[in-house]
């Protein structure tokens, strides 16, 4: 099929998250403001300067047989899980092929991950000196190569015109799915699964990022660690799981009558060229990307009514992104009501841009905006930048076209925004 340009619409999603095994029980903890922010309870983590996380609520081995699930590293597990809520709710009841609505000549699947299979590359390196070689598992590379999630998704489902894994830090699953919206948009295929995910809650990765100071060191109050835009924010709080969504045309959509949640207007990325880990100070770089939105598709800014942050809880960051909108938005951005929803799930890293679609998605769908949590004494700048919602969800305008945005970046200076509007 040629290039043609078309409208891209959202018909599944799934995920696996703190705050709930499914997407439905995540929205509705994100609704409620409910923190997923725990102790770590390992043994190792009583040496560690940070000793909490935001671990998945449901274990993947209640939904994934045991012979499968040690064939996949957590990362993979997390992906399957959603990717298959996701298949399932777009009303797909087999592989493609199978299900004679979808050709798997015209499936693609684009499941990120920021750090890839690094519980299994660490586990085993431990079983190579411990053990011996002879003990190191067979399924190793499989399981921590960082395109694992993706291929297995793609297996699961059948996808054949193109299977992918963007590695941006933590814009990757955002970048995911601004990459699947171009593989419809371009005639490459009719529907994608796209996502994120991410399993790093292991020694290594906390201590590396607690020794960078990125990371929150309220141990004492884990609940209450992740809080954007407050004054007292010293660092993000590590998460896990996965979000994904299903992709479709507009037109296979209705020639099947699917139902939809909203339609994916696009993407605007851009990269800050500022430092490796700091953003830019002043959001020129999240400014491009947004301003790269705008000049790519038909969005006017006065139809967006919510913005999911990236808002890590850092510093820095938080604010970078809030003057950005205000650059860009000028005036309209008095009525974005802006929602952190890492605020209680934690920073899922390269999952996050997947589990915030599907929040964002959803906002849009039951036009409601999630709280931000843990925010006691704004920041200046911050209340001085945007609309932040704190406290208690909000409702969203309930007449006529709206549309959102999903914020997400990540290390190295990767910037990419995704634009939803309601169906």
């Amino acid at each position: 099929m040629s290039s043609t340009n078309r409208t891209v619409v959202v018909t599944g999603i799934g995920a696996t998250t703190p705050l709930g095994g499914d997407a439905a029980s995540t929205w509705e903890g994100l609704v409620a403001g409910r923190s997923g922010v725990k102790p770590l309870d390992q043994d190792w983590a009583a040496d560690q300067a940070v000793r909490i996380a935001a671990p998945v609520a449901v274990e993947p081995t209640e939904t994934i047989p045991r012979p499968q699930a040690r064939r996949l590293d957590r990362s993979a597990q997390f992906a399957l899980i959603a990717a298959q809520e996701a298949w399932a709710d777009a009303g797909f009841t087999a592989k493609a092929g199978e299900d004679t609505a979808v050709d798997p000549d015209r499936l693609g699947a684009v499941i990120a991950s920021g750090i890839g299979g690094v519980t299994t590359l660490l586990d085993q390196y431990d079983v190579l000196k411990e053990k011996g070689v002879r003990r190191v598992s067979p399924h190793t590379v499989p399981m921590l190569m960082p395109n694992s999630p993706s291929a297995n998704v793609g297996l699961a489902v059948g996808a054949r015109a193109g299977v992918h894994t963007p590695v941006s830090a933590c814009a990757s699953g955002a970048e995911a799915i601004g990459y699947a919206i171009e593989m419809i948009r371009s005639g490459r295929a009719d529907i994608v699964v796209a996502g994120g995910t991410e399993a790093a809650i292991h020694p290594l990765p906390i201590a590396a990022f607690g020794n960078m100071m990125a990371m929150s060191k309220n141990n004492e109050n884990p609940q209450g660690a992740s809080r954007p835009y407050d004054v007292a924010r010293d660092g993000f709080v590590l998460g896990e799981g996965a979000g994904v969504v299903v992709l479709e045309s507009a037109e296979h959509a209705a020639k099947r009558g699917a139902r939809v949640y909203a339609e994916a207007v696009g993407q605007g990325i851009s990269a800050d060229s500022h430092d490796i880990v700091q953003p830019e100070p002043e959001g020129r770089g999240i400014a491009h990307a947004l301003q790269n939105l705008l000049d790519r598709t038909d969005l006017d800014p006065a139809e967006i009514m919510h913005v999911n942050a990236h808002a890590t809880s850092t510093p820095a960051g938080d604010i970078a992104e809030l003057k950005a909108l205000r650059k860009v938005f000028g005036d309209d951005a008095d009525h974005i009501a802006v929602s952190a929803t890492k605020s209680m799930t934690g920073h899922l890293l390269g999952g996050a841009g997947g589990v915030e679609t599907v929040a964002t998605v959803l906002a849009l769908y039951h036009r409601v905006a999630p709280p931000t949590i843990n925010v006691e004494n704004i920041d200046p700048e911050a209340e001085a930048n945007a609309d932040v919602v704190r406290g208690e969800a909000r409702k969203l305008p309930v007449e006529g076209r709206i549309a959102a945005l999903n914020d997400s970046f990540g290390f190295g200076g990767h910037n990419v925004v995704l634009a939803f509007r309601t169906a």
